[in-house]
C-alpha cells in the first residue's frame, strides 16, 4: 500500500464543496523549519540585500550565482568529514546516475569550486565575489534558525596580505552601519593558527582534555578523537566548565600567525573599530586558517551569531585548483532581521503613488487608461477591478497607502476633467484631463 491515497470525491459535488473536503483530508503546510517571506516583510529583505550590494561594489567585489546543488564531496572535503554539519546537518541524496548531490549548506564551498572550474585565477590575481541566497541545514529550528535559511557572503582570493582579512570585516562593519545595527553587535576576533602551529595546540589540547573525557558530553567525547577543537564551542554547561582553562590558540601561534593577527588588529583599531579578543571561536568548518571572526549579538537569545568568517589559504588547493590564499564571511539573513526589526520597526511598506478611482458609466475605461499611462513613467498606481462605491474605493487607496486618489467620475469627464485628492490633507481640486500626465512629477515626490 503507498504513502499517497487519491481521494475518492463523489462528482456530485459543487467545485466549493470538493474544495472543503480536500482541506478536510489534506492540510497543505510548509515543511518544518522552512518559512515563507511574505509581502508584508520583503521590503525590508530588499533593503538589506540592495544595501549589502551597494557596499560590497565599492570595495570592488562583484556578484556570482552559483547552484544550488552541488557534489556531495565538493563540502565533505572542504567543510570537513568530522563537522556536524557534513555528519548531522546536510541534505543529501542519490541521483539518477548513482551520484551524491546535495542542497547547499554553506556558500564558500560553491564559489571555491566555481573560481576553480572558471579559471577565475587565471583571469585576475585578485577576486572579490559575493553572493546571496539559500541554504539548507537539517537543524532543530528555532527562533532565527531554519533548516532552508538565507545568507549574504564575501570571498576574497588571492592574497595572504592582512590587509585583505581588515578589508573583508571593513567592508562587513561598514554594511552593518548602513542599515543601523551595530549599536546591536559586538566584533570578536581570534586566530586559528595554520599549518605550523595549530597541529603542536591540537596535542596540547588533547592532552589537557584527555583525562577528563568521561566527563564530556557524548559529542565531545567523539570530537576528543576527531576534531577537539570543536570542543571549545560546545553549547553544554559542563563542556564549557570543563574547557574554560584549556590552553588558548592565542598563547600558541608561531611567529608569523602572531604578527598577522598584529596587523590585521592595528588596521581595525586604525579606524576605530572595536573588538573582542576571543581564544575560544572556532567556527564549525574545518578550511579555517588563521584570521577567524564573528559578529555577536545579545538580542536574540541562543541565536547569537549574525555573521562570521576568516582565513582559508589552502581550500582551493584542496578542491583542485591552484595554490590561493582567501579569505571571507558570511552573513544571516534571518537574524539581520530580526536585528534590523529593533532598530527600524516600521517604514518598510512603500504605499502607491496613486489610487484611481472611477464613478459611474464609461470611466473605467479611462481610468484604466491613466493607470497604463502612469505606469509607463514609473509611477506606481492601484485601481479598483469591479464597480464600487466611492468611499469604499477611497478606503482602499487609504490602506494601500496612497498619496493620492484620482477621481474619474461621469460628470468631470464630461467637462474633460478629473478631481485629484491629497489623502494625506483630504483636499481635492479639478485639473484638465489634458494635464493628468503632467502629474507625474507630484505623483512621484
Amino acid at each position: 500500500m503507498g504513502i499517497f491515497q487519491p481521494l475518492e470525491l463523489s462528482t456530485n459535488l459543487s467545485p466549493f464543496n470538493r474544495c472543503d473536503r480536500i482541506q478536510a483530508v489534506m492540510k497543505v503546510r510548509s515543511i518544518r523549519g522552512f518559512k515563507d517571506i511574505l509581502p508584508d516583510s520583503i521590503k525590508r529583505w530588499h533593503y538589506i540585500e540592495d544595501s549589502a550590494g551597494n557596499i560590497f561594489e565599492l570595495y570592488g567585489f562583484s556578484e556570482i550565482r552559483i547552484p544550488v546543488v552541488e557534489f556531495t564531496d565538493i563540502f565533505a572535503r572542504s567543510i570537513g568529514t568530522s563537522t556536524d554539519i557534513v555528519e548531522k546537518e546536510m541534505y543529501s541524496f542519490t541521483d539518477r546516475d548513482g551520484s551524491s548531490i546535495t542542497l547547499r549548506p554553506e556558500g564558500t564551498a560553491g564559489v571555491v569550486r566555481a573560481y576553480i572550474e572558471n579559471s577565475l585565477y587565471a583571469k585576475s590575481t585578485i577576486s572579490k565575489l559575493y553572493y546571496m541566497g539559500m541554504m539548507f541545514r537539517h537543524e532543530r529550528p528555532q527562533k532565527g534558525r531554519y533548516r532552508g535559511f538565507y545568507q549574504i557572503g564575501a570571498e576574497l582570493f588571492g592574497t595572504k596580505d592582512p590587509y585583505a582579512d581588515s578589508e573583508i570585516i571593513l567592508m562587513l562593519w561598514r554594511f552593518l552601519e548602513k542599515i543601523e545595527v551595530t549599536s546591536l553587535i559586538r566584533l570578536e576576533l581570534s586566530s586559528l593558527g595554520d599549518e605550523n602551529c595549530r597541529p603542536s595546540y591540537k596535542q596540547k589540547l588533547v592532552k589537557y582534555l584527555r583525562p577528563l573525557k568521561n566527563e564530556l558530553c557524548e559529542n565531545c567525547q567523539r570530537r576528543l578523537e576527531v576534531n577537539p577543537l570543536r570542543i571549545l564551542d560546545c553549547k553544554e554547561k559542563k563542556c564549557k566548565e570543563i574547557s574554560k582553562d584549556a590552553p588558548s590558540m592565542l598563547d600558541n601561534l608561531c611567529d608569523n600567525c602572531n604578527k598577522h593577527l598584529d596587523h590585521v588588529k592595528d588596521s581595525l583599531e586604525n579606524f576605530s573599530i572595536k573588538y573582542i579578543l576571543n581564544p575560544r571561536i572556532v567556527r564549525g568548518l574545518d578550511y579555517y586558517t588563521r584570521t577567524v571572526f564573528e559578529i555577536k549579538t545579545d538580542e536574540l537569545g541562543a541565536q547569537n551569531a549574525v555573521a562570521a568568517g576568516g582565513r582559508y589559504d589552502g581550500l582551493v588547493e584542496e578542491l583542485g585548483g591552484p595554490p590561493t590564499p582567501a579569505v571571507g564571511f558570511s552573513i544571516g539573513m534571518e537574524r539581520l532581521v530580526l536585528l534590523h526589526e529593533k532598530i527600524v520597526p516600521v517604514g518598510f511598506q512603500k504605499g502607491v503613488d496613486a489610487f484611481i478611482a472611477f464613478i459611474g458609466k464609461d470611466t473605467k475605461k479611462t481610468a484604466f487608461q491613466f493607470a497604463y499611462d502612469f505606469r509607463k513613467q514609473g509611477i506606481s498606481v492601484e485601481m479598483e477591478y469591479e464597480n464600487k462605491s466611492l468611499k469604499t474605493q477611497l478606503k482602499k487607496a487609504d490602506k494601500l497607502g496612497a498619496k493620492y486618489a484620482i477621481i474619474v467620475g461621469e460628470e468631470e469627464l464630461a467637462r474633460g476633467k478629473v478631481k485629484v485628492r491629497n489623502m494625506g490633507s483630504s483636499s481635492e481640486e479639478e485639473i484638465n484631463i489634458d494635464k493628468v500626465k503632467q502629474l507625474s512629477i507630484k505623483l512621484s515626490n
